[in-house]
């Protein structure tokens, strides 16, 4: 049942990344019809945070 959890939690979490990226590029885009992809720095230390306590 670890697993299925652990799986659910890493889904959860790659799916809200690929949302707030996507709602944040789409914001800016929206409002200043400029693509900025500052966005990535943030995108990246979320990625690592979430590996970290994934890997063991």
């Amino acid at each position: 049942m670890t697993s299925l959890s652990q799986l659910f939690f890493d889904a959860a979490s790659l799916g809200g990344i690929y949302a707030l990226a996507a709602l944040g590029i789409a914001l800016i885009f929206g409002v200043m019809n400029l693509v900025n992809f500052a966005h990535g720095e943030y995108i990246t230390f979320c990625v690592f945070a979430l590996i970290v306590p994934s890997t063991d």
